[in-house]
């Protein structure tokens, strides 16, 4: 592999800068608005509605058809032939059918409202505020547009914009059941529960593992009603922390991939860098080996795996302890002959992360305040996803920090646009725990050579067949790299989960040479190279 980085001015054609609307953000403006829209009052649904509501989307998505041949351009079953296109996966379908329906009505707020849904999941997020903005100034009243609006804004880091759209979006349409639910997740836990059990009364169109898990998080809910939160709050000085790497090898001793080492209560655990689920996770040994003491009942997990909580009295890693901390733990043994967990660095969200990869160390230092703060918070080790979010702000942009790049986050996903061959911008997976860095197959034939290579099963399974593409160069956050033999793997999972088509995960072979500033807080990335240094010259 070429592991020379390049200059950032000479390659990278990718700007990813936000311009922010005015009109969307003005307050005052906000509320005569809220005033003056009146609430939409829906009809029954149709049959085509019922089916979509009973999550029978392929039903929904002919009888849909079958409306718009008897009445061309019919609002509702164009929204709905497009919101059912899209949770089959069919995102090229649903862009088609915008395509159509906008031939026939450019100046429809919620048909570009609908464009900007699949611009977004196309993996385009770049484009669909100015497409919010043509839809607001259309229809300054219509709710999805808002709910577009907060969904974009999320994936900003700019969450108290989110929050904000997303209540007015309730404001004007308290039915629309994607709305209902963006909203519940903005309440108290006490009212959270009432509501979520409300809204889980009727059909609501979500597919069974979205149901499986909102009923997973209400059980939850229920049981902590009334219990003091696992804060996971920090005992010792929050003074900068300095963590050395570990390796943790697979089967027949290879490395696949870095980690750190963590005392839980009593045991050591050796815990791999993770992404997209983020926190803390352990196997059941290690969770019966420390002691913890379990709060839920197993659930489906990742993997095909149950998993449920547990709580650790003690938490360290490096010169940090954390105290009363809910991990989740899978309820099997690893599968690995070394490693028994992983921890995303969106657990040390309350920090600034340092990767220095070169020299194998985490380094832990704290953020920068934002205007108006005197004081940070304490610092927490965010072990699990957090149900309930103090007062959301918005991203803040250092002084210090300019020279960062802003990229996207989908819950513990660091989400980057990359220029392919300093042309097609894709969005990549920022994955810490993977060792290489793999990309679509329909992405690296559209950009490479790509052959064949047949690969030794193993643990006498047979062999198989998989894609590489011969050589890619990658240029992202101001940095480019040439990789060679990248792996081409699927990426519809990826891509369902975070809601925008990934392109691929970005893995230590291209990021090893690199030290990696990470703010999770505000969605902020840096990469810095210094030729000459680090474990391979030593």
């Amino acid at each position: 592999m070429n592991r020379r980085i390049l200059a950032a001015a000479a390659v990278q054609r990718f700007s990813f800068r936000l311009v922010m609307g005015v009109a969307l953000l003005a307050l005052p403006a906000q509320a005569l608005v809220a005033a003056s829209c009146s609430v939409i009052k829906h009809n029954p649904p149709t049959e085509a509605g019922k089916a979509f509501l009973a999550a029978d989307f392929a039903k929904a998505e002919a009888l849909y058809r079958a409306d718009l041949a008897k009445t061309a351009g019919d609002v509702d079953a164009t929204v709905g032939l497009v919101e059912s296109l899209l949770a089959q996966q069919k995102v090229l379908e649903a862009g088609d059918a915008v395509k159509t329906a906008l031939a026939a009505a450019p100046a429809s707020a919620p048909f570009l409202t609908l464009r900007g849904e699949v611009e977004l999941r196309q993996g385009q997020p770049w484009v669909v505020e100015q497409t919010v903005l043509a839809s607001y100034k259309l229809d300054p009243c219509n709710p999805r547009t808002r709910l577009l609006f907060a969904r974009f804004a999320q994936v900003n880091s700019r969450y108290a914009t989110a929050r904000q759209q997303i209540l007015l979006a309730h404001q004007f349409d308290p039915e629309d059941p994607q709305i209902r639910l963006e909203w519940i997740k903005t309440l108290p836990a006490d009212q959270r529960v009432k509501e979520l059990e409300a809204y889980l009364s009727a059909p609501t169109g979500d597919d069974q593992a979205t149901l499986h898990q909102l009923h997973s998080d209400l059980d939850r809910w229920k049981k902590e009603a009334g219990e003091a939160p696992h804060a996971c709050h920090i005992a010792s000085t929050a003074a900068p922390a300095d963590i050395p790497f570990i390796n943790l090898a697979g089967w027949g001793g290879h490395v696949r991939g870095y980690g750190l080492e963590a005392g839980i209560n009593n045991a050591t655990v050796r815990l791999q860098f993770g992404a997209g689920e983020g926190g803390l996770t352990i196997y059941r040994p290690v969770a019966d080996r420390a002691g913890l003491k379990r709060i839920s009942q197993p659930e489906a997990g990742a993997f095909g795996k149950p998993t449920y909580t547990a709580v650790a009295d003690s938490i360290k890693i490096g010169n940090l302890e954390f105290k009363d901390c809910a991990v989740k733990v899978i309820d099997s043994g690893s599968p690995f002959d070394d490693g028994e967990g992983t921890i995303g660095m969106d657990a040390f969200s309350d920090y600034m992360v340092t990767l220095d990869y070169p020299m194998r160390k985490v380094q832990l230092g704290p953020l920068p305040l934002r205007p108006g703060e005197t004081a940070t918070d304490a610092p927490i080790l965010r072990t699990v996803s957090a149900d309930e979010v103090a007062v959301p702000h918005d991203r803040y942009i250092a002084p210090e920090m300019k020279d960062y790049t802003q990229v996207y986050r989908v819950g513990g996903n660091l989400i980057l646009p990359a220029a392919l061959n300093a042309s097609n911008v894709k969005l990549f997976l920022l994955d810490l725990g993977a060792g290489a860095t793999d990309i679509s197959p329909a992405v690296a034939m559209d950009v490479s050579k790509v052959h064949e290579k047949e690969m030794d099963g193993g643990h006498n399974h047979p062999s198989y067949k998989i894609l590489i593409a011969d050589e890619i160069t990658f240029s992202f956050a101001h940095m480019s790299q040439k990789v060679n033999g990248v792996v081409a793997a699927d990426t519809g999972m990826r891509s369902k989960a975070t809601g925008m088509e990934i392109a691929g995960s970005i893995g230590a072979n291209t990021f090893s040479v690199l030290t990696m500033h990470i703010d999770y807080r505000d969605g902020l990335v840096k990469f810095e190279y210094i030729p000459n240094r680090g474990y391979n010259h030593q």
